[in-house]
């Protein structure tokens, strides 16, 4: 039974196209395969287009600036991006600027994502992703490297806000650190005091030769 109809199916096919049935069935699975290939491409645009735009919708406008003022080391690690309610900043040669807008770079998972919330001059003058560069330190650079941080501090300067600066550091005064040049000043009164004065010496000596002339006559 269902040879004859395979039979009577080959007949049918070669009668109204004129085609074997093998190329029959190779031309169907041609127009399908092309089928889905144009659909494909041109209907996966709108779900592309509609994530896209949803994704602008979820991203937040960025809140503008807020001026910190002058604030110690610690203080700016807190803006270091793992807050995403606080600002991103980040500080060369003790400023410190908001780098909001290039979370991709200096956020979370970003390739300078180590310079956020730190001055990193030294580390971006010396392009050096070391911890131990990690600060704002440039004592010791050459030329080369003070002009790569200068590029940088125009960079910054030109693309992203200051929003403050950061506190110096207070050196404290210990004990016995007084300098010895002091100390010498200091102790040269005293030995000033301790010279027995020459004038009393002479007084002596004329009081002897009046007393001696008394006698004589």
């Amino acid at each position: 039974m269902a040879l004859a109809l395979w039979e009577t199916l080959k007949e049918s096919i070669t009668a109204y196209t004129g085609l074997s049935p093998a190329t029959f069935f190779t031309v169907i699975a041609v127009s399908l395969a092309f089928y889905h290939m144009i659909s494909g491409l041109f209907g996966s645009s709108t779900p592309q287009h509609q994530r896209h735009r949803s994704m602008e919708e979820e991203m937040e406008p960025l809140p503008p600036p807020v001026q910190l003022g002058e604030i110690n080391e610690d203080e700016l690690k807190q803006y270091d991006g793992t807050d995403p309610k606080k600002p991103l900043l980040m500080a060369i040669k003790g400023q410190i600027y908001d780098v909001s807008q290039s979370r991709m770079f200096y956020g979370p998972g970003g390739p300078y994502a180590l310079f956020a919330g730190k001055d990193a001059s030294r580390a971006l003058a010396k392009m050096s992703f070391e911890e131990s560069d990690l600060t704002g330190d440039i004592s010791g650079l050459g030329p080369f490297e003070l002009d790569a941080l200068q590029d940088w501090e125009y960079k910054f300067m030109s693309k992203y806000v200051k929003v403050g600066t950061i506190k110096t550091k207070d050196v404290p005064v210990t004990d016995g650190s007084i300098p010895s040049e002091t100390t010498e000043a200091t102790k040269a009164p005293r030995q000033a005091e301790d010279i027995p004065s020459e004038e009393p010496a002479a007084e002596t000596v004329e009081t002897s030769a009046t007393d001696a002339e008394k006698k004589d006559e």
